[in-house]
């Protein structure tokens, strides 16, 4: 998938820990690798929107697994935090359905880079009520009801739909989320940006889940995070690997993103594709299985929907 950079106030114009060779005359605060007007960047489909091919192919693309047929399930990308960002919420299915949209937000984080004394804020403090946040809101002191968390590299943060939240300077992080821009801004400490108020309190959860996961030592080492909507596995590879797009017999399409190093995803019938630093590479969920090939070491994340129903992960905060 070819990056769609899309600037935003809290960005930054140096990506170099991610896009070294990218020069930026605007502050960057994401880069998109799997949204639905994002671009393939290689082979026979080169030039084509994401959201037309899955109308187009279907459950070839997204697999059995995805909710909607038509609708590619997963938007995965890259934020650069310079600046706090406004303290926002996101629907649930049920709340963005009643304002026309076609499903909530609920999304994870890796950090895949923290300075010294990186922080986010998830959720509100314990026994802050809704109203007390809409009455900290119009008093301007809506971030001190929050939940303040320092962060390192590695760290694997879930943040389920109608969680208050927001992010401070100093991270990169990889978010994986359902494919919906549903985002209800609550405050932006003063920047002339339109509030949502009446809905984003509407979607506001006193007690949502949301937290740094809690590994399972039943789970496979790689699994980061296994949650209703994704499943998003971390591997630090020096020789190939197989992989398949099949889990409990369901298939899904899977999404491999690189942090570190570079590789190339083989698959038999088709041309090899790169893998490097800051790429997006989307494998059709029709494609039984692929390889990993490391070109030294590659660090990458893979992201796809769960065969079955799976519950919210364990958090803490």
């Amino acid at each position: 998938m070819t990056p769609l950079f899309d600037p935003r106030p809290w960005g930054t114009f140096d990506l170099s820990p991610i896009y070294p060779d990218q020069k930026f005359t605007q502050k960057i605060g994401e880069s998109w690798l799997t949204g639905d007007h994002c671009i393939v960047a290689n082979g026979p489909l080169a030039g084509r929107r994401l959201d037309e091919l899955s109308i187009q192919f279907g459950r070839e693309l997204v697999g059995d697994a995805a909710r909607d047929p038509k609708r590619f399930p997963l938007l995965l990308k890259f934020l650069f935090p310079q600046d706090k960002l406004s303290v926002q919420v996101h629907p649930d299915d049920e709340a963005a359905q009643r304002a026309g949209e076609p499903w909530g937000k609920t999304e994870c984080w890796y950090v895949a880079y923290a300075q010294p004394g990186a922080q986010i804020a998830l959720g509100l403090k314990p026994g802050a009520t809704r109203a007390q946040l809409e009455s900290a809101i119009h008093g301007k002191t809506a971030e001190d009801l929050l939940n303040w968390i320092s962060v390192s590299a590695g760290d694997m943060i879930y943040v389920a739909a109608g969680t208050v939240h927001t992010m401070g300077a100093g991270s990169i992080l990889v978010e994986t989320q359902q494919q919906s821009d549903a985002t209800y801004r609550l405050y932006d400490y003063g920047r002339p940006r339109q509030l949502h108020l009446e809905r984003g309190l509407a979607a506001v959860k006193e007690n949502a889940r949301a937290g740094k996961v809690v590994h399972d030592s039943s789970r496979a080492p790689e699994e980061l995070v296994a949650a209703p909507y994704f499943i998003v596995d971390k591997y630090n590879l020096k020789m190939p690997r197989a992989f398949s797009t099949q889990e409990d017999g369901v298939s899904s399409v899977q999404i491999l993103v690189a942090f570190d190093g570079n590789a190339v995803v083989q698959c038999t019938g088709a041309e090899p594709v790169m893998l490097n630093r800051g790429d997006g590479v989307v494998v059709p969920a029709c494609l039984s299985g692929f390889s990993v090939h490391p070109q030294g070491n590659v660090e990458f994340l893979r992201a796809r929907v769960p065969g079955k129903p799976r519950p919210e992960p364990m958090t803490r905060l």
